[in-house]
């Protein structure tokens, strides 16, 4: 299949709000998957190869399907980022490229090498050797054309928060599960059901493929495409979603069916400008801020319902 690449080659001081409000006009044109890169983010990563290798500049690419609906989405992704320079002064230039699957998966594969998130979770492309040593916990990815390699800001700080309040046999919800990698984390730290939703059916594909790489038995998972907690009335003790901060305030309205009485939530993909919106919000619906993690410009938020005490309930599962 072919696509065209939309790389949005931006300048704004305030980086990560620059991402959030053009990764979300991807998002409303039905992309969820978006590449980030960032120079400065970049050359200090270790699962960047080479010098070579690292972005001259900050940008955003999407990749649209070129399909029937090619050019009104370009003539939508255009005008919207038209009307975000209006209003923030975030400029841009749109750069097209046409690609096949093939060559996009391909792309993902040199940029990024083992790492290691905590103590004991790493990352490890599929294609990359690695020899872990004693207690290392092993999350085999491969991306394809799937967003999610592990190693962005917010997706480590979501593994960080899982780790520490995930207990042994709780149930496990991945709302915009991506490439899979939240969903074999908790997997592979004891969860005992998992069930993933993400919009974009390639995603499912790629996950469900993901989940099975890493020996993630077929009837400890589900994953399926639908739109947010749309449709799920099945209550999980943990519900992650790493994903953009307006798609979060959506989702804080539709929780309280899908979080157990005795359940944690971890939201990420927030700037620190719109951290206080969420937390707002999170107090707004009847809910309790538990911790708050921060890296670079983004942050995640960990949290339950008011009447869950964390410090009498919570067991750690190391």
């Amino acid at each position: 299949m072919k696509w065209i690449e939309a790389r949005v080659v931006f300048d704004f001081p305030d980086t990560g709000l620059a991402v959030e409000l053009i990764s979300n006009i991807f998002y409303e044109l039905g992309l969820t998957g978006v590449v980030i890169e960032d120079p400065i983010l970049d050359s200090t990563e270790d699962w960047v190869d080479s010098p070579q290798d690292i972005p001259e500049h900050n940008a955003v690419t999407g990749y649209i399907p070129a399909d029937e609906r090619l050019q009104d989405r370009c003539r939508r992704l255009e005008s919207e980022l038209s009307q975000l320079e209006g209003k923030t002064g975030i400029g841009f230039e749109v750069v097209y490229d046409e690609t096949v699957e093939a060559d996009w998966a391909e792309s993902w594969k040199q940029f990024f090498k083992p790492q290691k998130i905590t103590d004991r979770l790493v990352v490890k492309p599929t294609w990359k050797p690695y020899t872990p040593t004693a207690g290392e916990i092993i999350l085999e990815i491969d991306p394809g054309m799937a967003f999610g390699t592990g190693t962005h800001p917010t997706t480590c700080l979501c593994m960080e928060l899982i780790e520490k309040y995930l207990k042994r046999h709780d149930t496990f919800l991945d709302i915009g599960t991506g490439s899979g990698i939240l969903m074999i984390a908790a997997a592979k730290l004891g969860a005992s059901k998992l069930t993933g939703i993400d919009t974009d059916p390639m995603a499912v594909a790629v996950a469900r493929k993901n989940l099975i790489l890493n020996d993630i038995p077929v009837d400890r998972f589900c994953v399926e495409t639908g739109h947010l907690a749309r449709g799920i009335n099945t209550p999980f003790k943990m519900v992650v979603s790493n994903i953009l901060t307006g798609v979060i305030l959506k989702l804080l309205d539709m929780i309280e069916p899908v979080l157990a009485e005795e359940g944690m939530f971890i939201f990420s993909g927030i700037t620190r400008q719109n951290l206080k919106e969420v937390l707002d919000k999170i107090e707004a619906r009847g809910l309790q801020t538990v911790e708050i993690c921060t890296r670079e410009e983004w942050a995640a938020v960990a949290g339950s319902h008011k009447d869950y005490s964390i410090s009498n309930s919570f067991q750690s599962n190391q």
